[in-house]
């Protein structure tokens, strides 16, 4: 949708679609063309202590990282020197794939030629991209690397949560980033996960796959009595996170969405709220057949007598499957629903399932939100939810 909350925010609240052709790399012999490729800043954020050697040398999916660390730490108004030994839990399915691509490319191409080769390797590790945070935003804190599929970003937030409620921490930087690259997409085309239209439909009857998207988002979770002492702007408090392992098959979820009901559980029995006291849902809703099934019937089980009630959303409508960035994105976008009282929809829906006895959202609409919940659902089973409460 655009670089920052504010063009995030205007963008889901008036519904748009932000799914494109690919310029990144040659998709002529794809079956899919498009996907939600990100129109990247020309310029890093001027004030991050990085000098042009390493900016120079930041993969696209660390420069989305950096963009998003550094506009969350400015918001929360986090000071340098204050939050130094704060640590950072980043979420990431691909990480810097885009990298072993191209070792890979002139390593077959070339292979007598090793130039840039080294420092492909070395920036190819996943945690070089969260010490390029770090080093950005001068914290010195630990960092760590949750990758977990799908609901990487998710748990990263989770684990953050955990780490503040249990007074371990104070504050933590957490998020989640993902990059489009050719041999992710692919890999997903060969695979034909890919929706031949370009545009995935979760929900829909007649949804045939998903679109591939990228970004980063990342927020800034702090104890709230110690953010409510320093007068920072809450966007939100982070109540409830639930995680479990669907062990039904590698790909597929539980018909029955085991799994994802008692990961929802979970997230809410923490939080102390009930599906009465859940105003809106961004669901994983991939727009695959198997997926959306399966997390419709474990809404249905879970919010009970409620459902019909329910507003339930799938924002990858819009923006595509940001794979491990996919949870960090989407809990933001419940923080800016939560903020601003609006409902994203879910913008391409014709005709809805009959899994669908809640209510899907199918274009923007004012509401009063006080709880949202956010569902993250991963290949190999992993499953994460997170509970939100405006701040009273």
């Amino acid at each position: 949708m655009g670089n920052g909350w504010q063009a995030n925010a205007a963008g889901f609240r008036q519904g748009r679609i932000a799914l494109r052709e690919i310029t990144l790399f040659d998709t002529r012999k794809h079956r899919v063309r498009s996907g939600g490729e990100v129109k990247m800043p020309a310029d890093l954020p001027p004030d991050i202590a990085l000098g042009p050697r390493h900016r120079a040398r930041l993969d696209r999916a660390a420069m989305m990282l950096v963009h998003a660390g550094a506009e969350a730490t400015g918001q929360a108004g986090w000071k340098k020197g204050e939050a130094e030994r704060t640590p950072i839990s980043l979420g990431t399915s691909a990480g810097a794939m885009a990298l072993g691509q191209d070792y890979f490319r002139q390593a077959v191409t070339r292979p007598g030629v090793l130039q840039g080769q080294t420092q492909r390797i070395v920036r190819y590790l996943t945690e070089s991209q969260g010490l390029s945070l770090a080093e950005a935003l001068s914290l010195r804190g630990p960092v760590t690397i949750v990758s977990n599929a799908c609901a990487s970003g998710a748990n990263a937030i989770g684990q953050a949560f955990r780490l503040v409620k249990a007074g371990r921490a104070e504050r933590v930087l957490a998020g989640g980033y993902d990059a489009l690259c050719q041999l992710v997409f692919s890999g997903f085309d060969s695979l034909q996960a890919l929706t031949p239209s370009g545009l995935p439909r979760p929900f829909d009857v007649h949804r045939d796959g998903l679109a591939l998207g990228e970004g980063a988002a990342v927020v800034a979770v702090e104890a709230l009595e110690a953010a409510r002492a320093r007068g920072a702007d809450i966007l939100g408090e982070i109540v409830g996170y639930g995680a479990t392992t669907d062990l039904h098959h590698l790909t597929q979820p539980h018909p029955d969405g085991d799994a994802a009901f008692a990961s929802m559980s979970a997230a809410c029995a923490e939080a102390g709220l009930g599906p009465p006291d859940i105003d809106y849902i961004n669901s994983h809703g991939t727009g695959t057949p198997l997926n959306d099934i399966a997390e419709g019937r474990a809404i249905q089980r879970w919010a009970g007598d409620q459902v019909g009630r329910m507003a339930v959303s799938s924002t990858k409508a819009s923006i595509g499957h940001l794979l491990g960035g996919a949870g960090a994105v989407e809990a933001v976008i419940s923080l800016m629903a939560l903020r601003g009282n609006w409902l994203p929809p879910t913008t391409t829906v014709e005709n809805p399932d009959s899994v669908c006895t809640f209510d899907l959202v199918r274009v923007p609409r004012d509401a009063d939100v006080r709880a949202v919940l956010t569902n993250s659902f991963g290949f190999g089973g992993a499953n994460a939810t997170l509970v939100m409460r405006k701040i009273a």
